[in-house]
């Protein structure tokens, strides 16, 4: 039934982005989340400025948005996940951050302890796994990216080791429709859905 309602989700919203340009049918917008209050409703992102290209997502506008979930919870999928990192790049050994404290965007070149190419998310090294994994003792972060299927652990400067965990995870990829800019009249939770290969 999840898998039903989901589907329909995905199914009117991927309408609706089509029509984008016609009257009063409201807008779409996509981005990655970096903080959800349960409590308010409210769901702060970061926008997407390729989303009309699925799969090459490009989280780099800022200043980052704040939504209200849909009033209907029938039209919504599943609550996201927040989380700081924007960019892996694993061919260059850096990660780019939300940062919190400047409200801007933070390149972080890493150390590489170990990269693992070709992993998918049924692979046991991932499989019901929670990243990141953040070893302060071995001074060690281990993250997994299913839209690149890489599984990386490296090292970064002492400093940036006291920030939270969720600084090196990736929060989850939401779609939108709405007429009302700060209001969400449906969402979908793209990662939840996995219709373009996760993180």
């Amino acid at each position: 039934m999840r898998l039903i309602k989901t589907s329909l989700l995905l199914a009117s919203l991927l309408c609706l982005a089509l029509t984008l340009g016609c009257g009063d049918f409201g807008k779409v917008n996509q981005g990655r989340v970096i903080e959800f209050n349960q409590a308010t409703g409210e769901v702060t992102y970061i926008q997407d400025s390729n989303y009309m290209e699925p799969g090459k997502p490009k989280y780099d506008v800022l200043p980052p948005v704040t939504i209200k979930i849909p009033v209907d919870p029938k039209e919504m999928g599943p609550e996201p996940e927040a989380g700081k990192r924007m960019v892996l790049d694993y061919q260059n050994r850096k990660i780019v951050i939300f940062d919190t404290y400047t409200q801007d965007f933070l390149t972080i070149n890493y150390t590489l302890i170990e990269q693992v190419d070709g992993v998918f998310r049924d692979d046991p090294r991932v499989a019901g796994i929670s990243f990141p994994i953040v070893d302060r003792e071995k001074k060690t972060i281990t993250v997994y990216s299913s839209r690149q299927h890489e599984l990386v652990t490296f090292s970064v400067p002492d400093e940036l080791f006291q920030r939270p965990d969720d600084t090196w995870k990736a929060g989850d990829e939401i779609r939108y429709y709405y007429k009302d800019p700060k209001q969400a009249l449906r969402l979908m939770n793209v990662t939840k859905t996995d219709i373009f290969g996760g993180h």
